[in-house]
C-alpha cells in the first residue's frame, strides 16, 4: 500500500513539474515581438499575449455552432479592393496610430453588450454598426460621423474622400456580419476600397490568441 502511495505521489509531482515547466515558457506575439505599447484614450496600454500557458479562451467565444443565418462563415475577401487584415496587420496599424498617425482608425462595430462583456482591442473606437446603417440611423447623424470622425468632406450631395481616414473594422469574428455591413455601406457611399480594411478574425481570434483587451469605458 505504501509503495502504491509513493508511486502515486511521484506521478503527481512529475505532472506538476510538467505543468510548471509549460507555464514558464514565454508567450510572445511573434518570435521577435513580445509585446507592443499603444495609446488608448490618452494612456499607454501594453498589448501582449496571456503568459499563462494553461489559459483558456473566453467562454463567450467557445461556441462552435452558432445558427446560420445569421451567423454564417464569411469569405476571406469581403469586396474587391478591401484588404483583409490579420492580427499582425492590426498591430501594425496600432503602432502607426500610437505614433500620432491620424490617417488611420480602428473601429469596433459591435452592438449590444458584447463590448462590455469582452472588452475592446486597445486603441479601438467603439462605433456600433447601426450608427452607420442607413435604415437605422438618421442621414444627418451618418454624415456627421463621416465628416467629424472619418475626415470626409461634402460638396452638396457629393462626398469627397481624398483626405478621409483609412478605417480598420472588426466585430466578433468570421461569423459576425456587423463590420462587413458597415464596410459595404461605406463602399456604396463612395468610400475608397483601399481605405477600408477588415480584420476578419475579430474578437473571436484575438481572444483565442490571449491578446490584451481593455474595458469599453476606459
Amino acid at each position: 500500500m505504501l509503495r502504491v502511495l509513493l508511486t502515486l505521489l511521484i506521478s503527481l509531482l512529475s505532472l506538476a513539474s510538467v505543468v510548471v515547466s509549460a507555464a514558464d515558457k514565454p508567450v510572445g506575439i511573434t518570435a521577435d515581438l513580445p509585446y507592443i505599447d499603444v495609446q488608448h484614450n490618452g494612456r499607454s496600454v501594453r498589448i501582449q499575449r496571456n503568459p499563462d500557458n494553461g489559459n483558456d479562451i473566453d467562454p463567450d467565444f467557445a461556441l462552435t455552432s452558432r445558427p446560420c443565418p445569421p451567423f454564417c462563415v464569411l469569405p476571406i475577401q469581403l469586396a474587391p479592393g478591401v484588404e483583409t487584415y490579420g492580427e499582425l496587420e492590426v498591430l501594425d496599424a496600432l503602432k502607426r496610430m500610437s505614433r500620432r498617425d491620424e490617417t488611420i482608425m480602428l473601429i469596433d462595430s459591435r452592438d449590444g453588450d458584447w463590448p462590455q462583456r469582452s472588452g475592446l482591442i486597445p486603441g479601438a473606437v467603439h462605433l456600433p454598426w447601426n450608427k452607420l446603417h442607413v435604415q437605422q440611423a438618421e442621414p444627418q447623424a451618418i454624415a456627421e460621423i463621416l465628416e467629424l470622425q472619418f475626415g470626409a468632406t461634402r460638396n452638396g450631395p457629393f462626398w469627397n474622400f481624398e483626405h478621409a481616414k483609412t478605417l480598420v473594422f472588426y466585430c466578433n469574428g468570421p461569423w459576425c456580419g456587423q463590420s462587413p455591413t458597415n464596410i459595404k455601406q461605406l463602399l456604396a457611399l463612395g468610400y475608397p476600397a483601399h481605405k477600408l480594411k477588415w480584420y476578419r478574425g475579430g474578437m473571436q481570434v484575438w481572444k483565442s490568441l490571449g491578446l490584451t483587451t481593455v474595458p469599453v469605458d476606459k
